[in-house]
């Protein structure tokens, strides 16, 4: 299948220490690939190279045949990699709707050619409540963002995320902290997500992670320790004995 995203031999040193260390990646179209590995890792650091918030120091990082490597992440937000981050980031003091409106305005061409603010927005709520009807906040349209509960702001990040229509969305730990109806809720959600958007998940919840993904990769003290399918990884002695070293 046709590769979307590669990260090639991907280096990142703060000091002394190498976060990640000459990783490489591939992500087809339409994939759900999770990163998996013990604390320190590097997982979180590789999502930050992909989705442009950390530079590399080594390596290349490629996208839908296009190199990004020195790409920041507003212009690969642009060109279709969505990030949602491990505490979700919303505007307090907007409506869940105002937060999704928000989000989109860039990709339906910003402020040109529309005659007032208010036929600009009309263009907006539209698919805005569509989206929030998708993760299920319809009826929390108009509370402030600030007054959801953390599982209600975190799909209200992905509905922010998918209102720019990303081809490519980057996950990091979207179970933590939600109760166990809104993990199901998420899973639901994840699950019905269109295959027009590849996804990269990092997430520590095994169970989810093998309920969603479709490739999973393991890192260990930055390195690339296995890439395969669910089954394979969780039956990999290799594997066992990565996390068997990071709890010693």
């Amino acid at each position: 299948m046709t590769a979307l995203l590669t990260a090639e031999a991907v280096t990142r040193r703060y000091g002394s220490l190498t976060a990640v260390d000459r990783v490489t990646l591939r992500i087809t179209e339409g994939e759900r690939h999770a990163l998996i590995g013990p604390n320190g890792a590097g997982k979180t650091t590789l999502l930050d190279l992909i989705g442009g918030a950390t530079r590399v120091d080594a390596g290349r990082i490629g996208f839908a045949g296009r190199d990004v490597t020195r790409l920041g992440p507003a212009r690969r937000a642009r060109i279709g990699i969505g990030r949602i981050h491990q505490r979700p980031a919303v505007w307090p003091s907007l409506t869940a709707l105002e937060n999704v409106e928000v989000a989109a305005w860039r990709r339906v061409g910003g402020l040109r050619g529309v005659a007032t603010p208010g036929r600009f927005r009309g263009r907006l709520r539209e698919p805005a409540l569509a989206l929030l009807d998708r993760v299920g906040l319809t009826e929390v349209a108009t509370s402030a963002a600030g007054h959801l509960s953390h599982g209600q702001r975190r799909q209200l990040e992905i509905a922010m995320a998918l209102a720019g229509e990303p081809r490519l969305l980057l996950l990091d730990e979207p179970a933590a902290g939600l109760s166990s109806v809104e993990v199901q809720r998420l899973v639901t959600l994840l699950s019905n997500l269109s295959r027009e958007v590849s996804v990269l998940l990092v997430e520590h919840r095994l169970d989810l992670v093998y309920t969603l993904a479709d490739t999973v990769t393991v890192l260990h003290d930055g390195r690339h320790v296995a890439t395969g399918g669910p089954a394979e990884i969780r039956d990999s002695p290799e594997v066992r004995r990565a996390y068997a070293e990071a709890v010693r």
